[in-house]
This record gives structure tokens, C-alpha cells and sequence, in this order.
């Protein structure tokens, strides 16, 4: 079987579709899917995903994806993009509305922000983020303010900054990306992101 480059899984939660659009833009030919096959055979794998945490983690494990995500990730290190619910789909644990297990590829939390200024939540709009590093692969060729767009009420709490790769200020800085070996993520939506998102979305295939 032919390789397919970019495989966004489909799991019942999220805009796909504006993500497939975005890599169409860049001239790719990603597919949307959730055949073990399908994605055993792709070299980037992306998850994007809107709503609840624990209904995500439940779609996966009624597809039974949630050993073929982490072969391809964790054993075959296959770059991958984890957008919004996505990123904190691999967490270890979520307190959002109870207790529920993440994926556990970082040592992470998944919490709800603690805001004490008179700002609304869910966080939504647009927002500046600060790289940790200059050297970052997803932020390469992008400089000035870095602004993307935000809708989200929990937040991830890494237990080790090796693991981030950006933050941002809203109320309380909280970690924006991860960046860690071939595991990235944003809290934001590069896809809705404009020039700074598309930019974005472009070195992670360069990966």
C-alpha cells in the first residue's frame, strides 16, 4: 500500500474539515480516517478534536485506536500534531467534569482554569503566545508578536517544562504547545490561525 504523508483521525470529535482544508493549502493530500491500516501506513499522524474530554477518550477506545496511536507515536516515533482537545487528549489524566485517564504519552494534567481576574471562560479569540525556545521547529521563520486563536476552558499542567514548547497569558500563563522529540501540540487552532497558523502548520510537515 502507498504511503499516505498526512492522516487526520477521525474519532467524532472536532472540525476536520477546516484542517484538511489548511493542509490542502500547503499542497498536501492529507486523509481523514480512523482504519487502523490507514494509519499504520501514514508517516504524520494528526489529532485534532473540539468538545469533552472524556466522550474523546471513549470514541477512541470504541474504535480501538488507542494502541495503534500509540504504536505509531510512542514505539515508531511518527511525528504527530495534537490541535486543542487534541494536545490534552495525551495527557496522563483530565479533572474536566471527574476524573478520566489520557493517553499518557507526557506527565501531564489536563485542569480548569483557576482565573481570578474578571475574564471570561471559556478562553476564546485571539491571544499572543511566548516560544520557550528560539529553536523551536514549529515556530521557525515566524517572529514578532505570534498570535493565534483560542477556545478552551481547561488547560495542560506539564509536570516537567522539558515538555513545552510555548506559553501564553490568560489570567495565569498556562502552557500554548508542546514540543517533545516527535510529539507536538497547541492548545490554539493553527488552522484558524491565519498567516502565523499556516506558517505553523508548515514547518510541522517539515518535520
Amino acid at each position: 500500500m502507498q504511503e499516505n504523508k498526512i492522516c487526520i483521525i477521525d474519532y467524532g470529535m472536532g472540525n476536520l474539515m477546516s484542517v484538511f482544508r489548511a493542509f490542502e493549502m500547503l499542497g498536501e493530500k492529507p486523509i481523514i480516517s480512523n482504519k487502523k491500516e490507514e494509519i499504520l501506513n501514514s508517516n504524520k499522524i494528526i489529532l485534532p478534536g473540539v468538545g469533552a474530554f472524556s466522550v474523546a477518550m471513549n470514541n477512541l477506545c470504541d474504535l480501538d485506536l488507542i494502541d495503534t496511536l500509540s504504536e505509531k507515536v510512542i514505539k515508531q516515533k511518527t511525528p504527530f500534531l495534537g490541535i486543542c482537545l487534541g494536545m490534552q487528549l495525551i495527557a496522563e489524566e483530565s479533572y474536566e467534569f471527574g476524573h478520566h485517564k489520557g493517553l499518557g504519552w507526557i506527565p501531564a494534567t489536563v485542569r480548569p482554569f483557576e482565573i481570578s481576574e474578571d475574564l471570561r471562560i471559556p478562553h476564546m479569540g485571539w491571544n499572543d503566545i511566548e516560544p520557550i525556545s528560539k529553536n523551536s521547529s514549529l515556530f521557525q521563520g515566524l517572529s514578532g508578536d505570534l498570535s493565534y486563536y483560542f477556545v478552551h476552558s481547561y488547560h495542560v499542567e506539564c509536570n516537567d517544562s522539558k515538555y513545552i514548547g510555548s506559553t501564553c497569558e490568560y489570567g495565569e500563563k498556562f502552557v500554548s504547545s508542546i514540543q517533545y522529540e516527535n510529539i507536538y501540540a497547541t492548545q490554539f487552532h493553527p488552522e484558524k490561525s491565519q498567516k502565523n497558523g499556516i506558517q505553523l502548520l508548515r514547518n510541522f510537515i517539515s518535520v
